[in-house]
């Protein structure tokens, strides 16, 4: 079975992971530009999960978390 092509959607309708992002983005003081730089992405990638439009694959949230100097569960967990 082939996957679905194009965007994956992100599992929050209301984006609260994209809030998480972009204020964990922003308190570590980078641009969306910044963020994307750091984990090797487009800027439209960071504005698409920003936005709950793309959920990022496993490894991408992870090396996000990094560049956040946060948890993958801190930016994700719909629970905190």
């Amino acid at each position: 079975m082939t996957p679905p092509s194009g965007p994956v959607r992100a599992p929050e309708a209301d984006g609260a992971a994209g809030t998480r992002i972009r204020a964990a983005r922003k308190e570590a003081g980078l641009t969306q530009q910044g963020l994307a730089g750091a984990v090797q992405v487009s800027r439209q990638t960071v504005i698409a999960m920003e936005t709950g439009d793309y959920a990022p694959s496993v490894y991408l949230a992870i090396k996000i978390a990094k560049a956040l100097q946060t948890s993958v569960e801190a930016l994700w967990d719909p629970e905190p």
